[in-house]
């Protein structure tokens, strides 16, 4: 299991003095909408002058036609990032050609398929997917599976079942990690990382438990000891 930090705080300047401290792991750094909107590929690249060795999570969720997925997916192939996602909700054409779109890379970033996003409650995803959480994550897995994805992004809560509809080696993301038991904030479906590891979960995602502390590394550095 490995360990990707969040940088989801208000300013660029505030996200690298965040990474600055935790600079010595070994780990991965999320970016997500917001930090990508505002502070777009030279942000990576500043990411990269602090530690080359880190791998970087570009969390933007892709979700359109088929043919802009794909379009967006070679454009970020341009960005050196390490990994990106798309939603699943998209559909099987979409992800399919996303995929065929990379074939013609030597080497690509590891691609994901948002699944439920852990914001939601059951009876909000009920709302919106009219199936239960645990059932329509199985099924998006599925289909991504079969479209040729690395992985999903999911709570801890359905990796489980996730690895045993797909395969043991199909990844599995999961946000809204609170390490030791932390306040969950505006996540819903949330979890430790002993509940992680039994999950077989893949990468945990972890933010405000680190940016939040007096000292980050040393939160880091207790949460490495325990993956």
């Amino acid at each position: 299991m490995e360990l990707c930090v969040a940088l989801d705080l208000p300013t660029k300047k505030e996200n690298l003095a965040l990474v600055e401290k935790i600079k010595q792991y070994d780990i991965w750094l999320k970016v997500g909408l917001r930090t990508y909107i505002r502070d777009g590929e030279d942000f990576l690249r500043e990411l990269k002058k602090i530690n080359p060795d880190f791998k970087i999570f570009l969390d933007l969720k892709l979700h359109d036609i088929p043919n802009t997925m794909a379009d967006a997916a070679e454009s970020i192939m341009g960005l050196g990032v390490d990994m990106f996602n798309i939603h699943a909700s998209a559909g099987v054409r979409a992800m399919k050609e996303v995929m065929q779109r990379l074939e013609r890379y030597e080497s690509r970033p590891i691609v994901l398929a948002v699944t439920a996003l852990t914001s939601f409650s059951q009876e909000e995803f009920m709302e919106v997917y009219e199936k239960e959480i645990a059932a329509k994550a199985d099924q998006f897995a599925k289909d991504a599976y079969e479209s040729g994805l690395d992985g999903v992004v999911c709570s801890a809560f359905e990796s489980a079942s996730i690895k045993s509809v797909t395969s043991k080696t199909f990844m599995t993301l999961t946000p809204g990690i609170r390490p030791f038991g932390e306040d969950a904030g505006d996540q819903k479906r949330v979890a430790d990382i002993a509940f992680a590891k039994a999950a077989a979960v893949d990468f945990i995602v972890v933010g405000r438990p680190i940016y939040k502390a007096e000292n980050p590394a040393q939160i880091v550095e207790q949460i490495l000891k325990n993956l």
